[in-house]
C-alpha cells in the first residue's frame, strides 16, 4: 500500500500522530535532533495561542515565559494586529520595493525614525532599510558600514569591532561578529575577521569591583583595541544593556556612553542591536535612551549611526527587520555609478502584511501607556524573583526591565559551574514544562522575558514553578 504524502493526510488531532509526522518531515531550529527522537527534549503540539498562554492540541495551557523567542510583545492573536494584517491582506499583500512604494512601508519608516533614539547635538537617524528578519538586518548594517567607508575610499577599513559573548544572528556576516561558541566553531573557517573587545558584563566584575567599574575597565580595553587598529574598523556593534543569547548578561550603562564617545573619537559607526531589547522590553522603548548623560544635568541616551530592529517589531505576528541610518550614511551612496549603491535586496522587503502589523504594534504603544504599565510589571517580577536568591545553587539574579534571569552553579559559586553532561538547565525546562510554563535555558540560565499582557495571577504561576524547577533541576548536584 503506497504511503500517503504528508499533505494529502488530515488535519492534526492525537497528539501521537503529530509528533510522528513531524519527526517524518521537519528539521527544528536551533536543536540536535536527536534528542527529539530519544525523547530527551519534549517535542509539543501547539493548536493556539490565548495572551501570555499557548495552549497545545491536547487542551494542555503553557505560560509562554519567553514570549516565543522574544517576539511577542502583547500576547498571542492579539484582536488589533490580527485585524490590521486582515485588512491590508484584503488590500495589497506584496509587491517590490524596488521602483515601487506602498503606503505602509511609507508610514511606518516615518513612525520608527520618529521615535527612534535623538542626542543634542548629533543629526537623527533619517532613512530605514527594511529586511526580513534579524540576522538580515545585521547583514545589511554591517555591509552598509564597510560600503560607506570604501565609497570615500578608506580602504584599510575592513574590520569590526565586537563585545566577547554577543550574539547577532546566525547568518554569515552576523555570526562573523558573534562570540558565542556554541553557533560560531563549527563555521569560523567560513566567517570574516573580527576584533572583539572585552564585555562589560557585569557578572564578569572582579573582586570588590562594582558594575559601573567593571564596564569602565571594559570599556578602556576598547579603547586600546581601536587605538592599535586605528583606520582599519568600520563599525563597533554591541547590544546595548543586554547581552541576551550570551546568557542575559547585562552591563552598566556607562558603557554605551563611552562607546559612543570612543566611536567618535575614531571615526568609527555605533551600530545598535535592539533586536532583542527594543521596543520596551528593558524599560525604555529603546535601551540606548538609557546611556548616562554626557555631562552633568545633561540629557541621557546615546544615538547610533546605525540601529537594528526586528523581533517586537511586529508584535511577534510576522518576520521584519529595519535598520534605521543617518542621512550623511545614506547621501554616502548617492552617485552615478550603481557600483556605488547599495544593491543589497530581500525579495519580501517591505512586507504589506508585515509593515501593517508593526504599524499596529506601535499604535499599541500610543494607545495603551505599555512603558508604564511595564514598569509595574517590571516591579513585580522582582518582587517575586527576590526570594530566589536564597535558593543554594542560585549564583545571580539580575534584572534589565521586564528580562529578569538566574544564573545557576554549583553551591551557587559563579566560579563552580555545573558539570555541564548534568544538563542542569534542560533539567529545570522539563520541570516547568510538566508545570504548564516555558522557561528556555540558555545552558544553565532560567531567564523570564513574558509577553507585557502578563498579569499577576500569571506571574506568581511563573515564581512557583521557576522555584520548584530550580529545586528538581539542582538535586542532581
Amino acid at each position: 500500500m503506497q504511503t500517503p504524502h504528508p499533505q494529502d493526510q488530515p488535519i492534526i488531532t492525537d497528539a501521537v500522530d503529530w509528533r510522528s509526522r513531524d519527526l517524518a518531515v521537519l528539521w527544528h531550529p536551533c536543536t540536535q535532533m536527536r534528542e527529539h527522537f530519544e525523547d530527551a527534549l519534549p517535542l509539543v503540539p501547539i493548536a493556539r495561542g490565548e495572551g501570555a498562554w499557548l495552549v497545545g492540541h491536547d487542551g494542555r495551557r503553557y505560560l509562554d515565559a519567553v514570549a516565543s523567542w522574544w517576539t511577542n510583545l502583547f500576547g498571542h492573536a492579539e484582536p488589533r494586529i490580527a485585524a490590521a494584517i486582515a485588512r491590508q491582506a484584503g488590500t495589497l499583500e506584496q509587491v517590490i520595493l524596488a521602483g515601487f512604494s506602498h503606503a505602509p512601508a511609507v508610514e511606518l519608516a516615518e513612525k520608527l525614525l520618529a521615535i527612534a533614539p535623538r542626542e543634542v547635538g548629533r543629526a537623527p537617524l533619517a532613512k530605514v532599510f527594511f529586511a526580513d528578519n534579524g540576522s538580515a538586518g545585521v547583514e545589511v548594517a554591517l555591509k552598509i558600514a564597510f560600503h560607506w567607508f570604501r565609497n570615500r575610499g578608506e580602504t584599510r577599513r575592513t574590520k569590526f569591532v565586537a563585545l566577547e559573548n554577543g550574539y547577532h544572528g546566525e547568518t554569515i556576516g552576523a555570526l562573523a561578529v558573534g562570540d558565542v561558541p556554541l553557533y560560531r566553531r563549527v563555521y569560523a573557517p567560513l566567517l570574516c575577521e573580527a576584533l572583539f573587545a572585552p564585555s562589560p558584563d557585569a557578572y564578569l566584575a572582579e573582586a570588590g569591583e562594582s558594575a559601573a567599574q567593571c564596564a569602565q575597565r571594559a570599556a578602556d580595553a576598547l579603547a586600546a583595541l581601536l587605538e592599535r587598529h586605528a583606520g582599519e574598523v568600520c563599525a563597533l556593534i554591541l547590544e546595548p544593556r543586554v547581552q541576551c543569547a550570551g546568557g542575559m548578561r547585562m552591563h552598566d550603562l556607562l558603557y554605551l556612553r563611552r562607546a559612543r564617545e570612543l566611536c567618535d573619537a575614531h571615526g568609527v559607526f555605533l551600530i545598535a542591536d535592539e533586536i532583542a531589547v527594543g521596543f520596551g522590553r528593558t524599560g525604555t522603548m529603546f535601551a540606548c535612551e538609557q546611556a548616562p548623560a554626557a555631562a552633568d544635568n545633561g540629557p541621557t541616551g546615546i544615538q547610533p549611526d546605525l540601529m537594528c530592529l526586528s523581533k517586537g517589531l511586529t508584535g511577534g505576528f510576522l518576520p521584519l527587520a529595519a535598520v534605521l541610518a543617518t542621512q550623511a550614511i545614506y547621501d554616502g551612496f548617492l552617485d552615478d555609478s550603481r557600483e556605488r549603491a547599495f544593491l543589497h535586496s530581500h525579495s519580501y522587503t517591505g512586507n504589506p502584511l508585515a509593515c501593517a502589523a508593526a504599524l499596529a504594534s506601535l499604535a499599541i504603544f500610543d494607545g495603551d501607556d505599555v512603558l508604564a504599565r511595564n514598569r509595574a510589571t517590571t516591579a513585580r517580577m522582582a518582587a517575586l524573583a527576590a526570594p530566589l536568591t536564597e535558593l543554594p545553587h542560585v549564583a545571580d539574579v539580575r534584572q534589565a526591565g521586564m528580562i529578569l534571569a538566574f544564573e545557576l552553579a554549583k553551591n551557587g559559586d559563579r566560579r563552580t559551574p555545573f558539570d555541564p553532561a548534568l544538563r542542569v538547565g534542560l533539567r529545570a525546562y522539563r520541570a516547568a514544562l510538566a508545570r504548564g510554563v516555558v522557561l528556555r535555558p540558555l545552558g544553565d540560565i532560567l531567564y523570564w522575558m513574558p509577553p507585557y499582557c502578563i498579569d499577576d495571577g500569571q506571574l506568581q504561576l511563573l515564581a512557583d514553578v521557576t522555584r520548584e524547577a530550580i529545586v528538581e533541576a539542582t538535586a542532581c548536584a
